[in-house]
């Protein structure tokens, strides 16, 4: 059937439009891979603070 509804063009990708997923914000894995950042970050810093106290301590004796 060949008219102005079907020109014989696919309308729609070949493979169903499986590669266009979205992007989901805020799921529960984006939240846990913040709470581990955050952690990660937390004792980064309270590792750096106690190194500079160790030197400062150091520079003291």
């Amino acid at each position: 059937m060949t008219g102005p509804m079907n020109d014989g063009k696919d309308t729609e990708p070949r493979d169903g439009g499986a590669r266009r997923v979205q992007s989901v914000k805020g799921t529960k894995g984006d939240q846990a891979r913040e709470a581990r950042v955050k952690a990660a970050l937390k004792a980064n810093i309270a590792r750096r603070k106690a190194q500079a106290k160790a030197r400062a301590d150091e520079d003291e004796a």
